[in-house]
Parts: C-alpha cells; structure tokens; sequence
C-alpha cells in the first residue's frame, strides 16, 4: 500500500486561546501545523480544504486549551477526508508568558483514524 504526506506548516490565525481573563479578550497569534498521510483512493485531498478546516475551528469563539485546537483540527479532518489514514497536528503559542525567554508553548497531537 502506498501512502503519500500532505504538510501545511506554521499556518497561522489570531484566536481567543486561554483560561485566564485577558486571553479570553485579546486574540492572540496561533500556529499550526499539519501532517497527514493519505492513503490511496479515488479522488484527492485537496490542501486548500484542510487549511479551510483548520481554520473554522476558531469560528464558535474561545477556546480553553491548545490540546482543544490539535483534537479539533484532527477530527475535522478525518470528517472531511475518507482517504486521511493519520495525522499529526501541532498547535503553538508562541505569546505565553512564563517567566523567562520562550519561543513559544506547543502541544502536538497524533491520531489515527478509527474506522
């Protein structure tokens, strides 16, 4: 069986991320990256629609976690792909503060499809 990999990094949107009180008001950079491994099949997995897909995950307002986003994004995409056999996502914030120098805060997470 051939597998071929779709990868979409450091897409980027500003979204209501957090717990605390200020990140429920001000939006606040995100990145996210995608891989997915598309199994053979008819038709295509058009990268167009998974960035479409990542993106709407924003559209019913703030989200608490980063582990949120990543769940989000992935079970989107194996609703809207039949042929995506896995994915990894990974969600930064690269505006979190900590106390110290940090690039940036990143949860990934890595799911394979079910069924």
């Amino acid at each position: 069986m051939t597998t071929h990999e779709i990868t979409l990094r450091a897409m980027r949107f500003h979204a209501l991320v957090g717990i605390l009180p200020h990140e429920r008001e001000l939006a606040q950079p995100i990145e996210i990256d995608i891989t997915a491994r598309v199994a053979e099949g008819d038709g295509i997995v058009d990268y167009r629609h998974m960035y479409d897909a990542t993106a709407s995950v924003f559209s019913n307002g703030p989200v608490d976690f980063l582990e949120e986003i990543a769940d989000r994004v992935a079970s989107r995409l194996f609703a809207d792909h039949r042929r995506i056999s896995s994915v990894r996502v990974a969600v930064r914030k690269p505006q979190v503060a900590l106390g110290g120098p940090l690039a940036y805060a990143e949860v990934a997470v890595d799911r394979t499809r079910d069924d």
